[in-house]
């Protein structure tokens, strides 16, 4: 094990020469539960609240905006964001889960930013890497101590330093996005979640049988829950390169499948199997005291209607820490993605008289490349597609261009307008002459090409993302 403090290992990844022989758990399953309870807030209904006021009332709540004080970012849109955190905690119930651990501090190996748009339109769970090293800054400990700041530190010790309050302020503090609330989990209501929603399905690349996690499957796809569910997530060597971001990636496609099945009719329009879901959830969450039952409603009923292609799964921009190579740092996109989520903005409610808005999900847009620069038609034509537009990419322009340009055919001129109104150069659309398609809008990207202004809750597709209606054996 690492000597150094700074460095949060655990059991699973220690050397077992170092180690009494003690059941191994995966830590990193303790953010699924939240999924879960997430994936219903997001789609379901819920109005029938009388049935599910006992499952709200084993929720239990800190007040950690009293401990976080006033000196934080500011609020810029009405979008959520919501801070998943998993502890494995020894106490109780998670006693089994490793005893000699019982009596330690707890730690957090998950934490995940869970970003609500507003309106309703996307949702984006958000992982931060249990290894990424970052400046924290000094908070107030579960018990109002003062932790003092570091100049670097891992991430997942502000769990252990200073419990929620204490990873929220460094949340804020590395990306300047407002967190509003949070929800902790242990690991022990995993395998209740798996079995409330009749099990999750994965898909795996090649055969694997690990005696670490005891997990034994044949390649190809099954239905996996409880202790195989839980194999699943914790296994390391036995799937992938072994490292702890390859399981990340693993483990946001079980999120996404997960999500999936709960968003399911199967599973919302059942009053018995969504109780069953809610009270496998709730047996095991702290939130903030500003997260009630009212407030959990209020979103559910804002998110109504959610589908599963519009929930997103993603890592923070990070890479290889220049200071060490078995750690990550934020790298250069790390900001410009943070700037995404604080500027989710807002659908507007009315339109000014006279105006004309073709939602993005009914224009078709063929992008052309004439900026010289090789990619750029793919890279805008997924930025178009992650805020719903219809897009293919119709290669290279003719002629290079210095001024990017909008041309439509027959009958697309007011999705042209609507289009041109969400590019910072501001083009004026213009009919083709030649080579028009009816109903289509053609996007001659230029050289001059910045960003695309948000329609509103949309953020540009992110590197390796992942979205809970993927087809679960797809390759990522």
């Amino acid at each position: 094990m690492n000597s150094n403090p700074m460095y949060m290992e655990y059991v699973d990844d220690a050397d077992p020469r170092q180690q009494p022989a003690a059941p191994r758990r995966g830590w990193r399953i303790l953010g699924w539960v939240c999924i879960g309870l997430s994936a219903v807030m997001v789609a379901g209904s819920l109005t029938a609240y009388g049935l599910y006021r006992r499952a709200f009332g084993n929720i239990a709540h800190e007040d950690v905006n009293a401990q976080l004080g006033p000196n934080r970012p500011k609020k810029l849109n009405s979008a959520l964001n919501i801070l998943l955190l998993g502890s494995d905690t020894r106490e109780g119930a998670n006693a089994k889960y490793g005893r000699s651990m019982k009596g330690e501090p707890p730690r957090s190996d998950t934490m995940i930013l869970l970003h609500l748009s507003p309106g309703g339109g996307q949702a984006m769970g958000i992982s931060f890497p249990r290894d990424l090293m970052v400046r924290m800054p000094s908070c107030k400990g579960r018990k109002g101590q003062i932790i003092p700041a570091q100049a670097r530190a891992q991430i997942n010790s502000a769990f252990t330093n200073g419990g929620a309050t204490c990873v929220i302020k460094t949340i804020e503090s590395i990306s300047n996005v407002r967190v509003d609330h949070f929800m902790q989990v242990d690991f022990n209501g995993f395998k209740a979640i798996t079995n409330a929603v009749g099990g999750v399905p994965v898909c795996l690349p090649k055969a694997v049988n690990d005696p670490k996690s005891k997990l034994k499957l044949g390649k190809g796809q099954h239905n996996i829950k409880g202790e195989q569910a839980l194999a699943y997530v914790r296994v390391r060597h036995g799937l992938g390169d072994g490292s702890d971001l390859d399981r990340i990636k693993r483990q946001q496609k079980f999120m996404g499948a997960l999500a999936n099945k709960a968003m399911s009719a199967g599973v919302l329009s059942n009053p018995k199997k969504l109780l069953d879901l809610m009270n496998a959830v709730t047996k095991s969450l702290t939130t903030d005291k500003e997260l009630t039952p009212q407030v959990m409603m209020d979103i559910a009923k804002e998110m109504q209607g959610m589908t599963s292609g519009k929930l997103r799964f993603v890592t923070v921009p990070s890479g290889p820490d220049p200071q060490d190579p078995n750690r990550v740092a934020l790298n250069a996109a790390a900001q410009p993605f943070f700037a995404a989520i604080r500027n989710d903005k807002t659908i507007p409610k009315e339109q000014k008289p006279g105006a004309v808005k073709i939602p993005p999900s009914q224009i078709r847009v063929r992008v052309y490349n004439g900026s010289g620069i090789d990619g750029q038609a793919g890279r805008v034509a997924d930025d178009l597609e992650s805020q719903g537009f219809h897009v293919t990419v119709g290669g290279n322009a003719s002629s290079p261009t210095t001024a990017t340009k909008v041309m439509y055919g027959s009958g697309a001129d007011q999705q042209a307008q609507s289009l041109a109104a969400l590019i910072p150069s501001g083009p004026q659309p213009a009919a083709r002459t030649s080579g028009g398609t009816p109903g289509v809008v053609d996007l001659i990207v230029g050289s001059d090409w910045t960003n695309l202004k948000n329609a509103g809750g949309g953020i540009p597709k992110q590197q390796g993302e992942i979205r809970a209606s993927d087809n679960i054996c797809k390759e990522t």
